[in-house]
């Protein structure tokens, strides 16, 4: 390896693989789905990244560790020990709860700012007494009023 990380001869840079784990993992990925419940740093990570207009590249500069440990992280192949997660958070200017949110506490977060629209507020208790058919129909209305389309009848 090279005191700049770029290969001697073509001078394109080399991937470094990430940091050892010193501590031992805080979530277990293993035999889990990205949806089961569970804790999904990955997605919460990718999430934050997109919200301040981070690339992978410009966060793992902030975090001091190779890009591919990011994409690692993001994808679920790697899970953070809790000195990477507390340097994710500092890196994404987040506390580290924002971080291990787990499924429940996301929908919560997300209904609670959809119903933070006065209209959908007030819509919301009639839907769930539509059946699969006429929520399907309801719900394609709505998207594509929220898009500007009008079907004409």
């Amino acid at each position: 390896m090279t005191a700049n990380a770029l290969c001697r001869r073509c001078h394109k840079p080399l991937e470094v693989d990430e940091p050892e784990a010193l501590v031992p993992a805080l979530v277990s990925s293993a035999g889990r789905s990205s949806d089961d419940g569970g804790l999904q740093v990955a997605r919460a990570v990718r999430d934050l990244r997109h919200e301040r207009n981070l690339s992978q590249r410009q966060l793992a500069g902030r975090m001091q560790v190779p890009r591919t440990y990011i994409s690692k992280i993001e994808n679920g192949k790697a899970t953070p020990t809790l000195s990477s997660l507390e340097r994710l958070a500092h890196a994404l200017e987040v506390d580290i709860c924002h971080l291990v949110h787990d499924a429940r506490s996301r929908r919560h977060d997300e209904t609670a700012t959809i119903l933070a629209d006065p209209f959908l507020a007030e819509i919301a208790p009639y839907v769930a007494h539509l059946d699969g058919l006429q929520r399907s129909i309801f719900l394609n209305q709505v998207r594509d009023m929220a898009m500007g389309r009008r079907k004409s009848a």
